[in-house]
């Protein structure tokens, strides 16, 4: 009898080491497992405001920022840009940017809430392609003396003026996009916040 004592015991004793461990197992599957569900750091980062500085960026140059995977286009204009736009409207598919996906705050035309600054999506409304920044007045590949400068897609020949509108007849079917966006100061551009929300 002393002998299923001490195997009683030693079941209990087992049953129970046994069951700490299965726990502990659990608990330890457990924690990988439900933390995988939360967004991965990458993730979190390409939904996330993006700061620009634009204090270097000179009249008449470019930079490209990347915010939610998508490249911007930050385009510091000249006046000379800025006064040819009127003189585009007749060739223009949506001159008034009525059909444009771009925050209320910017301007129908010029397409910016400060005149000088332009900021665009980089990717051309037909198939996503990059459209090229062509500022170049004239360029004769480009249409010469109509050109007034602005971006081309190389891959089908959408073309676009220095505000993102697009050209009548080309493949394009709309403006570039505006993505929301606000001043932290005179030079830190927020990509990604709204004029209103900062």
């Amino acid at each position: 009898m002393g002998e299923d004592v001490i195997n009683q015991e030693r079941r209990r004793f087992l049953t129970g080491a046994t069951c700490v461990v299965g726990a502990a197992g659990v608990v330890g599957a457990a924690i990988p497992f439900v933390s995988s569900w939360n967004p991965s750091a990458k993730a979190k980062a390409a939904g996330a405001p993006v700061k620009v500085n634009i204090a270097k960026l000179e009249p008449g140059q470019i930079m490209t920022a990347e915010w939610r995977g998508k490249p911007v286009y930050v385009v510091r204009r000249t006046q000379e840009s800025l006064d040819n736009l009127d003189k585009l409207e007749g060739d223009l598919r949506d001159p008034n940017s009525e059909a444009s996906n771009q925050p209320e705050y910017v301007d129908k035309q010029n397409r910016a809430s400060k005149p000088e600054v332009l900021v665009l999506v980089g990717l051309c409304t037909h198939l996503g392609c990059a459209p090229l920044y062509r500022p170049d007045v004239g360029a004769q590949d480009l249409g010469g003396d109509e050109w007034l400068g602005g971006f081309f897609c190389p891959c089908h020949g959408s073309k676009f003026d220095l505000a993102g509108r697009v050209y009548a007849g080309v493949p394009a079917p709309t403006n570039l996009d505006v993505p929301p966006y606000s001043y932290e100061t005179e030079s830190i551009l927020v990509i990604g916040v709204d004029q209103e929300a900062a």
